[in-house]
């Protein structure tokens, strides 16, 4: 490969904070309103978007999955209900489902509140590290190339672009080959029939339409590696949401990757529309109404931690004493890593756990890098036990424990591995997380 030798130069220095945060998808949004509500003055969000929410907003998902119970959550599925955004006959109504422009507005309102500085269009591109320890990081957006420093990284970028960049070490995909879940686009489609339509919100959920049963009507017409059928109510009258576009062995760190993918998906969604109209009742008239700005990558890197989560800790639904994120609970939704529907490994209906399960402190710290904690699905554990706790609100559950224990860090001058687990969970019960 050939190279090229940037020269040197010195950049602007555009903050200091205490805590910062990378990535403003669920977990960012939770680490950043967990620090503040701590305590933390200085707490700056950077986002790479137009907007705040990640997935669950510039990535267009249906709705938030599991049971798992979340303070936090239920606080913005409460203000998102309550948006003038939404139809007249809608407000007021609370359920999992979102409302896309509805929840920007409403994690924008409780990040303003709570007094956290917000950079959107600023993409982080490198990590400031000293003596093993993270300092902070470069960005290049419209204002150029500047640093930010910090006394406490919380990478919430999914990816774990930051502690890559910083050293830390990891594993990419599932044990032994390296293949990751497969990646969609999702999209909105309108002209829906909401009276009569169908709805199958599960691999395992059949459905019998006049042509057939529509799950293997979808593997029989649909161009591999699509071929399922996901479909979801939304608030706005006469659309649904669609989980339908497939697409394998995708490396979601590399951009060229990303756009085969994208490309990709964007031909399915014309072949979806289709098939549709011709086999579902209720889509005869459907159109797309939008797609989803950002692809939606399941996994890519699960980095060396303390503490590596395992499919047995959630299946016997472990209590763990140094725990920062509670009440837990979805099933192993791993994709098909070749094609269409549920992998073998994976568990929908046929889930089976002794109850709600907490995620330990220990899973959210780099083995050999101080300075940085992360949240999200970036957090140390195995492929199937990842499947698990990728879901939005676990997600938001754990950045909202690593920004508290972030800004306790931050306020006493020591490293995130050195905050005693008993003094975040006091600072959680306050907010009221409990175990």
């Amino acid at each position: 490969m050939k190279t090229y030798t940037e020269p040197s130069r010195q950049i602007p220095v555009a903050a200091e904070v205490d805590v910062l945060v990378c990535g403003a998808g669920p977990a960012g949004v939770g680490a950043a309103l967990g620090a503040a509500r701590a305590g933390c003055r200085r707490v700056l969000l950077v986002e790479a978007g137009n907007a705040v929410g990640g997935v669950s907003t510039t990535g267009m998902m249906s709705h938030w999955t599991g049971s798992t119970e979340s303070p936090l959550m239920e606080e913005i599925c409460r203000l998102q209900s309550r948006s003038v955004l939404l139809p007249e006959d809608e407000v007021g109504k609370k359920d999992n489902y979102i409302c896309h422009e509805a929840l920007k507005n409403a994690y924008l309102r409780l990040l303003d509140e709570a007094g956290v500085q917000l950079r959107l269009y600023t993409n982080v591109v490198d990590a400031i590290v000293e003596d093993g320890r993270a300092r902070g990081v470069v960005t290049e957006s419209k204002s150029g190339r500047e640093a930010i420093f910090a006394k406490v990284v919380v990478d919430a970028t999914g990816d774990g672009d930051v502690a890559a960049r910083a050293g830390a070490a990891f594993d990419m995909g599932r044990e032994g080959d390296g293949v990751c879940q497969p990646v969609t686009l999702m999209f909105r489609l309108g002209g829906v029939d909401t009276a009569r339509c169908i709805s199958p919100g599960s691999f395992e959920t059949t459905v019998a339409v006049p042509a057939g049963e529509i799950q293997a009507l979808a593997r029989e017409n649909l161009p591999p590696p699509a071929g399922h059928v996901l479909l979801y109510r939304q608030h706005l009258p006469g659309e649904m949401c669609v989980n339908m576009t497939n697409v394998t062995d995708i490396d979601g760190t590399d951009a060229a990757a990303l756009t085969r993918a994208e490309l990709e998906c964007r031909r399915q969604m014309e072949s979806i529309v289709s098939f549709l109209r011709r086999y579902a009742p209720g889509y005869e008239h459907c159109y797309v109404v939008a797609s989803a700005s950002q692809i939606g990558v399941r996994e890519t890197r699960h980095f060396r931690t303390l503490h590596t989560l395992t499919e047995e800790d959630i299946v016997e639904a472990r209590q763990f004493d140094d725990w920062i994120a509670t009440r837990n609970h979805f099933n192993f939704d791993i994709h098909n890593t070749r094609g269409a529907g549920l992998d073998a490994h994976g568990a929908q209906a046929l889930f089976r756990a002794r109850g709600k399960y907490t995620i330990p402190y220990r899973s959210c710290v780099p083995e050999a890098l101080d300075g940085l904690l992360l949240a999200g699905r970036n957090i140390g554990g195995t492929h199937k036990a990842h499947s698990n706790f990728r879901a939005m609100p676990i997600c938001l559950n754990v950045g909202q424990g690593v920004g508290v224990a972030a800004a306790i860090a931050a306020a006493r001058g020591i490293v995130p591995r050195a905050v005693p687990p008993a003094d975040i969970q006091a600072e959680l019960r306050r907010q009221g997380v409990n175990p």
